[in-house]
């Protein structure tokens, strides 16, 4: 992200915009990158080291990725990863982060205390009669929470099972179909009240629909 934002900047200051249709990074965004051009040799030396700065680290994570892809399957988790994956919005990388920060889903009795594990439930504040919450606690591993709110970000939009979704469900456990299914009607609603009729900020909306995914989760990690 941090060369991509360089990259970008440098753009801006040059009023350059990607015109093409969709975001970007896209492949059609990276097909426009390698046509830019510049008449100042040293916005040109910039923008190549900027633009190979971005497409090194792209590669380097792909191979990544790939072995990650390869080697899962012999994973201690293994089991819990195959149905992670099940859910909208996580698939191996995350499925695998998941299962590394977390550790064995059943040292939590209840969802409740995975939530609070990972840090997404609100703080609090008692004083006599009086009971006040505030933002998130954020305690626990950062880099799941991380996860799992940006998985949560996917169920803005109504359920649906993708080709690529249903792929990672083919041979699983019918009950984690189902499950996950449910995740998806349920989260989703709670993402359009929460959003669309009370009009509360994205950020927060996505943490309170991460604290209701983490419970589907911990309900298919601990099917027998």
């Amino acid at each position: 992200m941090r060369a991509r934002h360089r990259l970008g900047k440098l753009l801006l200051r040059h009023e350059l915009s990607f015109p093409g249709p969709g975001g970007n990074w896209t492949k059609a965004h990276l097909r426009w990158l390698r046509g830019v051009r510049f008449e100042d040799p040293g916005a040109v030396a910039t923008f190549i080291d900027y633009l190979c700065a971005v497409e090194g680290l792209e590669q380097r994570r792909g191979v990544l990725d790939d072995t990650i892809e390869g080697l899962w399957g012999e994973s201690p988790h293994a089991k819990t990863i195959a149905r992670l994956r099940c859910f909208r919005g996580i698939d191996t990388l995350s499925a695998a982060g998941l299962c590394a920060e977390i550790g064995d889903f059943r040292r939590f009795g209840a969802p409740p205390q995975l939530s609070g594990y990972l840090g997404i439930t609100p703080s609090e504040r008692t004083s006599d009669e009086h009971r006040r919450q505030g933002s998130i606690t954020k305690a626990g591993p950062k880099h799941a929470r991380r996860l799992l709110v940006e998985a949560a970000h996917h169920y803005a939009r109504p359920a649906r099972v993708s080709a690529r979704l249903r792929q990672r469900q083919e041979g699983q456990d019918p009950r984690v179909c189902q499950i996950a299914w449910r995740a998806q009607r349920r989260v989703h609603l709670r993402f359009s009240h929460l959003r669309v009729r009370r009009g509360k900020p994205a950020g927060k909306v996505a943490v309170a629909c991460a604290r209701e995914l983490a419970g589907f989760l911990w309900e298919a990690a601990m099917l027998d």
